[in-house]
């Protein structure tokens, strides 16, 4: 049933629901509410309480898994491999990448590299994602990490000891 309902669901949440106001506006949960149960019809797994939020794109969404009481920030960029663990906090803008350019060549343009393979994200629980971070394939962040506002994540996240 969800594999038929993922078109339907894709169009709908790229035509309407991905434009609806933020939760925090009057009807906010309404709005939240909608996206989410759209995004149920299109992630690989999707756990309890999440929070899509206005403007977040994530491709085909077929290999996205978020945990409960996650959410996905305004306008952030998602394409890709992404497992996003419990409790996961994510502000606006944010982009996790699961895929870049092939670059090792030298004696070909760079243009004509084509890409690398896939290399999912794994983002632990309890994380905190500040506004326009960048987090590059193959990353782990790991439980109870805390990423600042534009920061470029380039190696895995050790698990806070705190």
């Amino acid at each position: 049933m969800k594999n038929f309902l993922r078109w339907p669901a894709l169009i709908f949440y790229y035509t309407l629901a991905r434009w609806l106001p933020r939760a925090d506006y009057p009807l906010g949960n309404t709005f939240k509410l909608v996206r989410g149960l759209t995004c149920r019809c299109i992630f690989e797994k999707c756990g309890k309480n999440i929070n899509i939020e206005k403007g977040a794109y994530f491709g085909f969404g077929k290999h996205v898994i978020i945990g409960d009481d996650s959410g996905i920030g305004i306008n952030a960029r998602i394409p890709g491999t992404i497992t996003i663990g419990n409790q996961v906090m994510m502000s606006s803008e944010v982009v996790i990448l699961s895929i870049s350019h092939q670059i090792t060549d030298t004696t070909k343009p760079m243009c004509t590299q084509g890409f690398i393979d896939m290399k999912p994200v794994h983002i632990e629980d309890d994380v905190l994602i500040g506004m326009r971070a960048i987090i590059m394939p193959g990353i782990t962040i790991g439980t109870g990490s805390v990423i600042g506002a534009g920061a470029v994540v380039t190696k895995d996240i050790p698990p806070c000891e705190c």
